[in-house]
């Protein structure tokens, strides 16, 4: 009874992918770091390599989850959501830094 399925969720197993993204992006920082200071950037680049593969292989493992049926109609709705909300926020940010932008270049406001 304690491994019945009786909930709409997908429960996942344990993954290595956040740990390892959170790796890469702290080489990654690291690197640009040392690079704004002078030194090689080839760190920042092998932290950006590897947050890029972290992506391929997250993202992999969610299209292979939902090919294989393991994606229930809620968990479907959830990433549909969630995608639409991150377009909207993304629509809502660069409508406010253009706006931003032209009413400074259009209308700047002199102290004098």
């Amino acid at each position: 009874m304690a491994h019945a399925k009786n909930h709409p969720y997908h429960i996942l197993n344990p993954s290595i992918w956040p740990f390892l993204g959170a790796v890469s992006a702290f080489v990654m920082l690291f690197g640009a770091a040392r690079w704004f200071h002078g030194m090689s950037p080839w760190v920042a680049v092998i932290g950006a390599l590897g947050v890029l593969y972290v992506m391929y292989g997250w993202w992999s493992d969610v299209i292979r989850e939902a090919r294989q049926g393991d994606h229930t109609p809620v968990v479907r709705l959830g990433l549909r959501m969630g995608f639409l909300l991150f377009i909207v926020s993304e629509v809502m940010f660069f409508s406010a830094w253009f706006w931003t932008f032209f009413k400074h270049a259009l209308c700047p406001m002199n102290p004098e």
